[in-house]
């Protein structure tokens, strides 16, 4: 009872981060909005793992939880410098300091 819960805890929250996500005034609200909404998602695989018994999603959720980090970092690396990896001649001497 108490995982399920938790489950409808976390769906609640998932929409209101997705309502940020939708309506942020800035990029940088949307970014962190995405990446709370995947920090969400972590958990709803891990209470969704232990409702049905297999605590084996706890690796997807981990899993999950590194894309999420890379991706995070690698919006933020592009929004920042409009590159990927050029290095300094294309982003300036900034390149590299998220």
């Amino acid at each position: 009872m108490s995982f399920a819960a938790a489950a409808l805890a976390v769906l609640v929250t998932m929409a209101l981060v997705l309502v940020r996500a939708l309506k942020g005034p800035t990029v940088f609200d949307r970014i962190l909005a995405v990446n709370a909404f995947g920090t969400l998602t972590v958990l709803l695989i891990s209470v969704v793992g232990f409702l049905q018994g297999r605590p084996e999603f706890l690796d997807l959720a981990l899993v999950y939880a590194l894309i999420n980090f890379i991706g995070t970092i690698a919006v933020t690396k592009f929004i920042k410098f409009r590159d990927m990896g050029h290095g300094e001649q294309a982003a300036g001497p900034d390149a590299g300091d998220i």
